[in-house]
């Protein structure tokens, strides 16, 4: 089954399939080994780990593309891209599905704020019209509906901190009749929100639990309840880049704190140089290396250097 399929029937299911966030390819691939079904790019995360700034519109699309790109082919799982808004107007947002899909990714995030966006938990967010928006979500349908079918289309508002639920939904309506497969309202605050949502839309909804411990401005809401009101999607999408901030600030703190300068026994900080190594695929290369390489290693750089009597190449 293609990854766009095994994400549009775990979304379809309604039963809150939970899909992390990650920042990189490295992180992507910690998340599949701990089970997960699928896997979505956070911006936020790519910001911190890319730029070391806030997710304030700085990353450039093609960053975006190329990151994306580095994931999609470290995991086995489907990954739904951060689109953003898009990268312009209508036409640019229909150009970046087609380069989603041709890439393999399995999805993506489009939301309707202005540009240059900001983290939907941060303050100071505009949106543009919802008309501009539908036609955004137009454009990027006319290209999965041509390139691939099953290829899922997220569709943001972030309307609900200054215009309220009500406006929220009539945007997601309006979105879903644009072509988008699933509505997600950032920043929604109460699980009453969340079940009036969930009633109120035919599409699947999605519920962003930002870090899975606080859950920043939506109550934190145990997935099993989640999926028997019929959400579609649990993002939690901040969590990698977080997690991995407190990890080397805490590890580097202890070295620099040590009077050696170093953290004798001390294994509760880092896997072993084994663990990482074969996490990272290196039995994997050293068995093509046995396997297609001569058994004197540098016999390959003499001999790239000769012609076969022996006379040196230019």
């Amino acid at each position: 089954m293609k990854k766009t399929s095994v994400l549009r029937k775990a979304i379809m299911e309604r039963r809150a399939v939970a899909v992390p966030g990650c920042h990189d390819a490295f992180s992507a691939k910690v998340i599949e080994t701990c089970g997960f079904e699928a896997i979505q790019i956070s911006g936020y995360g790519v910001a911190g780990s890319l730029l070391a700034k806030p997710d304030v519109g700085l990353v450039q699309m093609k960053d975006v593309l190329d990151i994306t790109w580095n994931i999609v082919q470290a995991v086995n799982i489907p990954v739904m891209a951060d689109a953003d808004t898009g990268g312009g107007n209508a036409v640019n947002a229909a150009w970046i599905t087609e380069r989603l899909i041709t890439m393999g990714a399995a999805g993506m995030n489009i939301e309707d704020q202005i540009f240059p966006k900001r983290c939907g938990h941060m303050a100071g967010k505009e949106v543009i019209s919802a008309g501009e928006m539908a036609g955004k979500i137009r454009a990027c349908a006319a290209a999965r509906d041509r390139m691939d079918k099953e290829f899922i289309i997220n569709a943001r508002t972030d309307c609900f901190a200054t215009m309220g639920l009500e406006e929220a939904l009539r945007r997601c309506r309006l979105y879903a009749e644009a072509g988008a497969d699933l509505v997600f309202i950032d920043a929604i605050k109460t699980k009453a929100d969340i079940e009036k949502a969930v009633k109120a839309l035919a599409p699947p909804l999605s519920v962003n639990l930002m870090d899975a411990v606080s859950g920043v401005k939506t109550e934190l809401i145990p997935i099993p309840e989640l999926a028997k009101m019929g959400v579609g999607r649990v993002s939690i999408p901040v969590a990698s880049i977080m997690v991995m901030h407190k990890a080397l600030r805490d590890f580097f703190t202890a070295l620099k704190q040590s009077p050696t300068g170093t953290l004798p026994g001390q294994n509760q900080w880092l896997t072993t140089f084994e663990e990482y190594t074969e996490f990272v695929g290196l039995p994997e290369y050293t068995a093509m290396e046995k396997e297609y390489l001569p058994s004197e290693r540098f016999d390959v750089k003499y001999r790239s250097a000769s012609t076969p009597s022996g006379q040196t190449t230019k």
